[in-house]
């Protein structure tokens, strides 16, 4: 692993984002100075490190190093504190006049309709307005601008379980405030946003839509929307709770695994340009453009894009012939992530997104290497099942600690369930194909229509079945696992260092894993003590 990094520039790039995040969460009164010494400091390094002459260039090459890691310091810091003030609520205590825009699909909850808004003024906040249901607010789309008066409230814990912090979680999510607005104290301003993300929203709606004419039940209809367009919404809580016992809830959010299969999906239809040349250069184009078109379907949220930056910069690889998905392609993808959203990083999607595919591209060769069946049907069953296991070990230290549950028969569902919804997802292509074909009016057209939608809907049932079955089994999750946030940090030592004694038989990650267990057990056991 240690040679991987060495050849991972973004890694290194990465290293003073995250040290910047920390120094603005932990020493916020510190970070307000440093920002501005960091800043001129790395700068006044880079530029005597261009004036160097030729023999001090090699002996004072740590200046231009220093310089770049102080300046990408200071600019996170400046990120950090700019998306602090955007999530800062500083509204009137009266009630009050705003204008808004709508910057996502409405919620129809059971006596009000809520809105993710965005204020329009010079501070441009983002709220959540509960809009008293009535027929005109049922009509509400993405992109609408309204008119509201409201008296706008700060995020409160309610009695949350598991000391879940709401206000905290909403500033992550970029949240301001919220507020309740009665149907008589609001009206559409009859002006529409045109901006990329609002159009997005209004093409799900679309998409949405075409679904119901799939005639599926409210259940698998909900599954279907989750699974390729990642709206939860219409999902219910035993449905969500059925994936989550059976551990196979991240099917349910598209992220990397579902935009990993368009992207196959995608390279599969974009053969025809060839893999040489100019030819080789226009198809990754196509394929880039594809991804992105689909991103905008999706609604583009912070999931879905994180996974396509990471395709983005594996296909940019694949024009010079380079090797696509690697550790440098996962830095570089966190890297722009961060320095533009530094809250992400404590975004729990965020950290499990990238915590199951570091340990992907760390555990995968190394059982690539400790078997590799010659049979194609043995060796896709192989790969899924290592696959599923890299996952799970890169992110059952994060299930523990924010939701202190572990699923029991992970490994033998995700072999079932992740295959079913592959083949649910290469179905819908088609299908959208065959409606866009529609107006031809050919019966070939309907007889392929009915044949994809039949697949969809059966193979949506069998996924139920087993996922309600594996709930139903004796010991299928263990719960109330409430770690530390150091034991936290010590599990994925262990799981790491032991990971890698397996593969590597050398004695110095044995003794880190064995001593770091040695720590787990002396806090856990004072933990007990103590109680």
């Amino acid at each position: 692993m240690s040679t991987e990094i060495g050849k991972t520039p973004f890694l290194r790039l990465l290293l003073p984002v995250i040290t910047g995040i920390i120094i603005c969460s932990c020493f916020p009164e510190f970070s307000y100075i440093s920002k501005q010494i960091a800043g001129i400091s790395g700068l006044l390094l880079i530029l005597i490190s261009l004036f160097l002459r030729n023999e001090q260039s090699f002996r004072l090459r740590w200046m231009f190093g220093a310089g770049a890691f102080l300046f990408i310091l200071s600019l996170t810091q400046l990120q950090f504190h700019k998306q602090e003030q955007d999530a800062l609520f500083n509204f009137s205590e009266s009630t009050h006049y705003y204008i808004g825009t709508i910057t996502d699909i409405p919620k129809v909850k059971p006596k009000t309709i809520a809105c993710n808004v965005k204020i329009n003024d010079l501070e441009e906040k983002n709220v959540i307005l509960y809009i008293q249901q009535s027929d005109k607010a049922l009509h509400l789309e993405p992109g609408d601008e309204i008119v509201f008066m409201a008296r706008m409230q700060p995020f409160k814990n309610f009695d949350n379980p598991d000391n879940f912090d709401y206000p905290r979680y909403m500033k992550i999510k970029g949240y301001s405030g919220s507020a309740y607005v009665p149907s008589e104290a609001w009206e559409k301003t009859g002006r529409q946003s045109s901006s990329i993300i609002a159009a997005s929203q209004r093409f799900r709606i679309k998409a949405l839509n075409y679904y119901k004419k799939f005639e599926l039940n409210d259940e698998a209809y909900a599954f279907i929307s989750a699974l390729t367009l990642g709206y939860k919404e219409d999902l219910t809580e035993s449905l969500q709770e059925a994936f989550r016992v059976s551990g196979t809830a991240h099917v349910l959010a598209v992220s990397g695994l579902h935009v990993g299969i368009i992207y196959i999906v995608i390279n599969l239809l974009f053969y025809f340009p060839g893999k040489q040349g100019i030819s080789n250069i226009f198809r990754q184009l196509l394929i880039i453009l594809a991804l992105w078109a689909y991103v905008f379907v999706a609604g583009m949220s912070a999931s879905v894009v994180r996974a396509a930056i990471m395709l983005s910069i594996n296909c940019l690889a694949n024009m010079f012939y380079r090797r696509g998905f690697t550790l440098n392609t996962l830095s570089a993808a966190a890297f722009f992530i961060l320095i533009y959203r530094p809250f992400y990083l404590f975004d729990v999607s965020f950290q499990m997104s990238f915590g199951a595919v570091f340990a992907i591209l760390f555990f995968m060769p190394k059982f690539k290497a400790l078997y590799n069946p010659a049979n194609k049907f043995a060796r896709y069953i192989y790969n899924l099942s290592a696959i599923s296991l890299s996952a799970q070990l890169g992110v059952f230290a994060l299930v523990l600690f924010y939701f202190g549950t572990f699923p029991t028969y992970f490994f033998i569902t995700n072999l079932m369930v992740v295959p079913l919804a592959v083949l649910i997802i290469y179905s819908v292509v088609p299908l959208i194909i065959l409606s866009a074909l529609s107006p031809l009016k050919l019966w070939i057209i309907d007889f392929l229509n009915t044949i994809f939608q039949w697949i969809v809907k059966t193979v949506i049932e069998i996924t139920f079945r087993i996922v309600h079955i594996a709930e139903t089994l004796p010991f299928a999750q263990f719960s109330n696992i409430n770690i530390t946030f150091f034991q936290l940090i010590l599990l994925i030592i262990i799981t790491f260092s032991s990971g890698y004694w397996l593969f590597n038989h050398k004695s110095k990650p044995l003794i880190v894993a064995l001593s770091t267990v040695l720590v787990l057990l002396l806090t856990t056991t004072y933990t007990l003590i103590t109680k």
